[in-house]
């Protein structure tokens, strides 16, 4: 099998130039990533020109990033009291962007929003090279070449330039299921672990381990092997992994907790900022809102964007998607169609849900080569317009 997997025993750490082949098979990927993203930052930095902004402060100075600058900056306990008494506390941002912008900083000449950009780009690539691994493993190399170039095209994909956690956590959560497909079960702990200090969603992470390490000793077991055979022979490492992968975000969570002195205190903090989540009855109520409304085209959008994601999900079942991708990208959108609040980022949250994309990948690389850069190229021109409308625009919250 062409990939690291086939160089390296489940569990272990594959050796350099196992490593080295790997990134030159996944070159021509990561560049034509990073030439979607520059065209992407290039259209910005001219349509904010024209619009008498600055591209530099939109992808580093404003939204979540100030809030992620001021973590690094000054540490946990900032808030803003709105005038009905809720306040918007720091808390609610998980530490392992604003600690890699503080030690950025701290050894560089870079500010810690310069850092988060820096630390965003350089996450995107390894999140790039995560998705043309896993598109490589399941499907061959033009899988693993459509898959990132369709993460990249995504129309909200500038957010993966801006100085925000979603590249860091998508590149996390990435490699963290991979190496769930390929057996590596401590450095899948391990990711998860990270994935969880990140965003809330790392707990997609989290079941993605625990749900594949259930299945497979399920298996096993029903195959007459003892549990001792399984995690010293089989599966080394398989216990350590499970026990490693909840701990960044279950520590979050109870420090949160200590601190607000209450167990739910990091729930408390989000529904201060009007997050949750309702089992999606807020959201399918701002869906109808639209559609009885002067914005019913905007709510039918909305309808068919919500019908298009889940009919993705389905697809890759029905393709036979492997349980790991499955369970973490049915969580994932499972968390963003059932959350409340600020229902313009719903196509934010979604894109670390890179599973969802296999589908396509899969039937764009079926296309004759020229036929399918031709569309992607289209595409991602529209994506950089509309990235650089958005975000000098209403933007993301």
């Amino acid at each position: 099998m062409n990939d690291l997997a086939s160089t390296a025993a489940p569990g272990r750490t594959p050796c350099a130039p196992a490593v080295r082949a790997a990134l030159r098979r996944a070159a021509p990927a990561l560049a034509a990533y990073a030439a979607v993203r520059l065209l992407g930052v290039t259209v910005l930095a001219v349509w904010s020109a024209a619009n008498g902004k600055n591209w530099h402060t939109l992808l580093t100075a404003r939204w979540d990033s100030l809030w992620y600058t001021r973590v690094a900056e000054q540490g946990y306990g900032y808030g803003v009291q709105l005038a009905n008494g809720d306040v918007h506390s720091n808390l609610a941002f998980f530490p392992l962007l604003p600690w890699l912008e503080r030690g950025l900083s701290a050894v560089s000449p870079l500010s810690a929003a310069d850092a988060g950009m820096v630390v965003a780009w350089l996450a995107s690539l390894c999140a790039a090279w995560a998705l043309y691994a896993t598109g490589e493993r399941l499907h061959g190399p033009r899988a693993g070449m459509a898959l990132v170039a369709l993460w990249a095209v995504l129309p909200v994909g500038i957010v993966q330039s801006m100085a925000y956690s979603e590249s860091l956590f998508t590149a996390l959560a990435a490699w963290g299921v991979y190496c769930v497909l390929t057996g590596r079960w401590v450095w899948a702990g391990v990711l998860a672990s990270l994935a969880g200090l990140t965003r809330p969603v790392g707990l997609a992470v989290v079941a993605a381990v625990w749900v594949t390490a259930a299945v497979t000793v399920w298996n096993d077991r029903a195959g007459g092997l003892r549990l001792r055979t399984i995690f010293r022979g089989r599966h080394r490492g398989m216990l350590l992994g499970v026990l490693l992968a909840p701990l960044g975000w279950v520590g979050y969570f109870l420090w949160v907790g200590t601190r607000q002195g209450s167990l739910t205190g990091y729930l408390d903090v989000q529904g201060d900022w009007g997050n949750g989540f309702d089992g999606g009855i807020a959201f399918g109520t701002f869906i109808w809102h639209q559609l009885s409304g002067p914005a019913f085209l905007a709510g039918v959008g909305l309808l068919v964007g919500v019908a298009l994601v889940i009919w993705l999900y389905v697809r890759g079942v029905r393709q036979g998607q492997p349980l790991p991708l499955l369970v973490y990208g049915g969580v994932v959108l499972l968390l963003a169609l059932t959350a409340k609040g600020y229902f313009g980022s719903k196509p934010r949250l979604m894109l670390p849900a890179y599973p969802l994309l296999l589908p396509l990948a899969v039937g764009l690389a079926r296309w004759p080569r020229a036929r399918a850069w031709l569309v992607v190229g289209l595409i991602a021109v529209g994506s950089a317009v509309y990235g650089a409308f958005w975000l000098n625009g209403s933007g993301p919250p």
